[in-house]
């Protein structure tokens, strides 16, 4: 929530075996979550977990009673609000804006007490006109297909981009990994750039891809893409499509893991999800376990199974403990995809 600019005042566990259908949570978590609203003089609810639009009515009415209006946001909500607030590049916040209006879509039962009133046409005898909704429902259709078209312009441009370092023969190698794990920083540190950087989700929204020299006729093309979140929703994922081609096209994936984050292996997990939903899940992958400063015990180092090959390698890209050790391993794995082409 910090990532979104909003402060959390209070955290309202609960447990159920499943949903319930009209609230999400029972009526008792409802008033629970009402008393909390209360002590502490609060507006806005979040709830981390994807609501349907019936069941954000009827929250917003179950908590307004007695309230002033409440507002409930879903996961799905808060993670468009951070991805609205990060996107830079023209092609981001086409991405960012065409998920907003899908999310939207699903929406429109919220607020609407008119919806029964239909506009007819102009004529007094004409037949029954659209509902506000339907007219609504056309309106964002229309915005949602001017999108799409204008996001195909821009992947066409990607995809000369990727064609032309195919030719080329450049060893394509993509960071991939859940967000926040520093994938940027490592970026900087390999390619010596300056991209964005910041100790925030999602901090990074827009590929950036360098061209990187090893040394001893070594040459990667390197992209830097968006950090993943476990269940990211499936409309932000259709969305960045065109931008996480990179890794679906790449030679390599560099998967960067926080080596000090206690549940790194839940998000290498939920990274290898997503990297399956959009048909990169047979591109080689090197795990980087990254930030080892942050664990004293961890040395740099690169990890070698007994027939020589790279099973992982752990770095601070913030100290540059271990950086060289990659560049390394990189050019190393490149030489030998020149070599194998050559063949």
């Amino acid at each position: 929530m910090a990532s979104a600019g909003a402060e959390v005042v209070q955290v309202v566990r609960g447990r159920r075996d499943r949903p319930d259908a009209a609230t999400f949570v029972g009526s008792g978590k409802v008033d629970e979550i009402k008393r909390a609203l209360h002590e502490q003089r609060s507006v806005i609810v979040v709830f981390d977990q994807a609501l349907s639009a019936t069941q954000v009515r009827n929250l917003e009415r179950e908590l307004s009673e007695g309230n002033s209006a409440i507002r409930v946001f879903d996961r799905t909500d808060v993670i468009l609000d951070i991805f609205a607030q990060r996107a830079r590049s023209h092609e981001g916040k086409l991405q960012v804006e065409l998920a907003r209006l899908e999310h939207l879509s699903t929406r429109l039962v919220r607020g609407w007490t008119h919806l029964e009133r239909q506009r007819g046409s102009l004529g007094k005898t004409g037949g029954p006109g659209e509902k506000q909704i339907e007219l609504d429902r056309r309106m964002i259709g229309e915005q949602v297909k001017k999108l799409k078209q204008r996001l195909r312009k821009v992947d066409r441009v990607h995809a000369t981009q990727r064609a032309a370092r195919t030719r080329s023969g450049v060893f394509r190698v993509a960071l991939v990994g859940y967000t926040n794990a520093g994938k940027s920083t490592l970026f900087n540190r390999l390619t010596r750039a300056e991209a964005y950087v910041a100790d925030k989700l999602f901090a990074t929204l827009d590929t950036t891809t360098r061209r990187v020299f090893l040394g001893e006729g070594a040459e990667i093309a390197l992209s830097d893409t968006v950090g993943f979140i476990r269940d990211l929703p499936h409309l932000l994922v259709a969305a960045f499509r065109a931008t996480l081609q990179e890794a679906v096209q790449a030679d390599l994936l560099l998967h960067v893991v926080d080596r000090a984050d206690p549940q790194r292996e839940e998000r290498i997990e939920a990274v290898n999800s997503v990297l399956d939903e959009i048909g990169a899940d047979g591109v080689p992958q090197l795990i980087v376990y990254n930030q080892i400063d942050r664990v004293p015990e961890v040395q740099p180092e690169a990890v070698r199974d007994s027939y020589g090959k790279i099973l992982n390698i752990k770095v601070s890209a913030m100290t540059g403990a271990g950086v060289d050790e990659l560049r390394s391993v990189l050019a190393e794995l490149a030489r030998d995809a020149a070599l194998r082409s050559a063949a």
